[in-house]
């Protein structure tokens, strides 16, 4: 029985990168909060870079809840995609050059999206990251942490429940 060789790392990197910006890309409205990505390994990171149009209440300054709300909204839908496709991505199934020219998958639905605001967020630089702790052919649970300065002091979190796409399996 033959061997097949493994492919080489840089095509599998170039692969998974391009599949993850043509994601996260694909929605002007992740563009306008300027929302993106750091991809170690499986691991995704969502980075919201300060802006001043992101200020809800100038007094303070405070990140407006809108904003927090639709940045872990667009880390758990990303986060649960990206955890679905991953295997697609990683057998080449999935086509880079498709991706890149707009031929998306289709993202999960939010079926309810719950934020607690943990403490006012700072005119400054956000993360996030979403742990999935369901996800079936038809629903998913995801649960999103969002922090600053410190990993351990957050100061968002959500929960949210989402209809996955249909497949065409």
């Amino acid at each position: 029985m033959a061997r097949t060789r493994p492919e080489p790392v840089q095509v599998v990197k170039h692969r998974r990168d391009a599949a993850l910006s043509s994601l996260v890309h694909g929605v002007p409205y992740i563009q306008f909060l300027g929302i993106e990505f750091d991809r170690r390994g499986d691991e995704l990171t969502a980075v919201m870079a300060y802006d001043e149009k992101l200020i809800g209440n100038p007094m303070l300054p405070a990140l407006h809840g809108g904003a927090i709300a639709g940045f872990l909204e667009i880390t758990a839908i990303i986060g649960l995609a990206w955890t679905v496709l991953w295997d697609d991505i990683e057998t080449g199934r999935m086509d880079a050059e498709e991706l890149a020219i707009g031929h998306l998958p289709r993202l999960p639905k939010t079926i309810d999206f719950t934020v607690d605001y943990l403490r006012s967020g700072l005119p400054r630089d956000a993360y996030a990251r979403a742990r999935v702790n369901r996800s079936g052919r038809r629903y998913a649970s995801v649960h999103v942490e969002a922090w600053q300065d410190q990993r351990s002091k957050l100061f968002a979190q959500a929960t949210g429940h989402f209809v996955m796409p249909k497949t065409d399996a």
